[in-house]
């Protein structure tokens, strides 16, 4: 079990520190946290990554809106 606990963490980690955007900006990281903390509350983590996955979503939009447009050309 421990040895489960140390790889989830691990990914955590590394999903966090892998800097870019992808098309599911949000997802990946609130589902990794989200699948954890609900697997520790009950056996749950498959609604926990939903539910992270769709807070991760949802704030990677509230900044994309926030930050300024850049125009590449």
């Amino acid at each position: 079990m421990k040895s489960i606990v140390a790889i989830a963490v691990a990914a955590m980690i590394a999903v966090a520190a892998v800097p870019g955007s992808a098309q599911a900006a949000g997802c990946l990281k609130g589902a990794a946290v989200g699948g954890v903390a609900g697997h520790f509350v009950g056996h749950h983590g498959l609604i926990g990554a939903g539910i992270g996955c769709l807070v991760g979503r949802h704030n990677a939009n509230k900044r994309a809106t926030q930050q300024p447009q850049q125009n590449y050309r």
